[in-house]
């Protein structure tokens, strides 16, 4: 975790966390006041739809849009715990720290019974306690889950599984079957643990404290679910300063840094109850400069936002996002190379894969993503570019998948999404082409406006048309598109007088007549 640091922008109506890796940011958390994440919190909801056909249900959990359950999510039998079964490398599917307030379910490999059709499990109008497990995300719900997950410092509590599970990122033998043995002669239930990298080294001691801490947490939630309306939320995920500790700071960064006292008086509670060594990694920045404008992180946050990306050679990016996948092309743009074609393809195809890797997860971009490299004729060039990309996403804490160039050139991939994406916090579709990207050309503008007073003539009374657009159609019809105008004044035998309207959209205009 060598050169990691935690920076925090902590104001009223927004907080910031920002993950730097040598010197620069790799990660960017937003939580703005009254739209929080709600990943990870813990409803009672009413089922409002069962879909049989899509084998899903929409389900009431107080939020704007109705969550998304699948047959899959849900427990069978209610809470009744069941066994999770493991993936081919022994271990449960979601192990990940970083990902443990994911649903818990069963690797789809496995041999197993078939699960019960989603009728059989749920009907319109029942209760039932769920968790999130992906945030809402423009026009879709939240997805949620039956399988709950309580994240400690140490263990990740599930109390609908009896499974003992070990993170990946402990790779000693002997300490994960020390481990696993431990939390296996500790419980005295059948709840479900998996252990957390954090874990390492740790005594029964702390790991008793934690299991009893976790234990009283998920009995309130029980006692809240039974007592609480529906819709309604009985447990809230931590603030994202909060989880910047539990997450980042005990597994990830070396140093914290808060702009805000009474942040960094709720940090230092915190750790006080839960990991008190780790008070001296936070750091109050007192100075007179924004903290994010003294890290250097402004600069790079706007360029995440950017559709084109240049590199340092001379190439691009460009990065588009559509409602099924993000694409990304490569070119080479002012680089010519030095020496031959296939040498500056391979130098700038490499140079393109490091910052895809940046800004895919600075951006947070989650999903289906295809990569368009330049073209390259060599196998064992395509080969350095993939083992090149796989390399770049070791650091991402997100799940993904790459699979070998194709003989197109193109990489498929897929990346775990569970919030937005940071275009998606930051931006909001263009109110002047709702979201298209683009604008009708004002060639094309003016031959609608002369279609438009052509099919409406017979109706106009007798007397001068006034035309009012934007100024610059009004420069394109008196310019080069003026034989529209004298088309429709021989047409319709009277003036047609053009006035700019500054106020208008570059595609609105309004046609208006004088009576004689």
């Amino acid at each position: 975790m060598a050169n990691k640091k935690i920076i925090i922008n902590d104001m009223p109506h927004e907080t910031r966390v920002a993950l730097m890796e040598e010197g620069n940011i790799v990660e960017l958390f937003i939580e703005r006041r009254g739209a929080s994440d709600s990943s990870g919190n813990i409803y009672k909801g009413r089922v409002q739809r069962v879909l049989p056909g899509m084998q899903a249900a929409f389900v009431d959990i107080g939020l704007a849009q109705a969550a998304f359950l699948y047959v899959n999510d849900i427990v069978p039998h209610g809470h009744e715990p069941m066994e999770v079964r493991f993936a081919d490398n022994g271990e449960s599917e979601y192990p990940d720290d970083h990902n443990a307030t994911a649903a818990t379910k069963p690797a789809a490999k496995a041999p197993e019974k078939s699960h019960p059709r989603i009728a059989e499990l749920i009907s319109e109008g029942q209760e039932l306690l769920a968790q999130v497990s992906k945030s809402p995300m423009g026009t879709k719900g939240a997805r949620i889950t039956n399988y709950i997950s309580l994240p400690g410092r140490f263990l990740v509590l599930m109390p609908t599984s009896n499974h003992i599970g070990v993170s990946r990122r402990i790779e000693d033998e002997n300490e994960r079957s020390r481990l696993r043995e431990m939390v296996l002669e500790l419980r005295t239930d059948s709840l479900g643990y998996i252990v957390r990298t954090a874990a390492e080294g740790v005594g029964p001691d702390k790991i008793l404290q934690e299991m009893a801490f976790l234990k009283k947490l998920w009995d309130g939630i029980q006692r809240k679910y039974e007592d609480a309306p529906a819709p309604s939320m009985v447990h809230q995920e931590l603030d994202v300063s909060l989880r910047a500790v539990r997450d980042l700071l005990v597994h990830e960064a070396e140093k914290l840094i808060i702009d805000s006292r009474r942040g960094c008086q709720e940090i230092c509670a915190f750790l006080d109850t839960f990991i008190p060594n780790l008070k001296e990694t936070v750091e109050l920045y007192e100075g007179s400069e924004p903290i994010f404008d003294h890290f250097n992180l402004e600069g790079d946050i706007f360029r995440a936002l950017k559709r084109k990306i240049w590199l340092k050679s001379g190439g691009y990016i460009i990065i588009e996002h559509t409602e099924a996948l993000t694409a990304i092309d490569v070119n080479t743009g002012r680089y010519v190379g030095k020496h031959n074609l296939e040498e500056t393809i391979l130098k700038t195809n490499l140079e393109a894969v490091k910052e895809i890797a940046y800004q895919i997860r600075l951006r947070d971009i989650g999903g289906i993503i295809i990569i368009d490299f330049i073209d390259m004729e060599k196998k064992s060039n395509q080969e350095k570019v993939f083992n090149a990309l796989t390399e770049g996403f070791s650091k991402d804490r997100s799940k993904n998948h790459i699979l070998p160039m194709s003989e197109m050139g193109l990489i498929q991939m897929t990346r775990k999404r569970i919030r937005k994406p940071l275009m998606r916090q930051l931006c909001s579709p263009c109110f002047y082409c709702e979201g298209e990207g683009h604008l009708l050309s004002g060639q094309t503008i003016c031959y609608n406006i002369h279609r438009e007073i052509l099919r409406n003539c017979q109706d106009m009374a007798e007397g001068e048309v006034i035309l009012k657009v934007h100024p610059q159609i009004a420069e394109q019809m008196l310019g080069e598109e003026n034989h529209i105008i004298c088309s429709l004044e021989k047409s319709l035998g009277r003036q047609v007088t053009i006035y700019p309207e500054p106020r208008f959209h570059f595609e609105e205009y309004d046609v208006l007549e004088t009576h004689l």
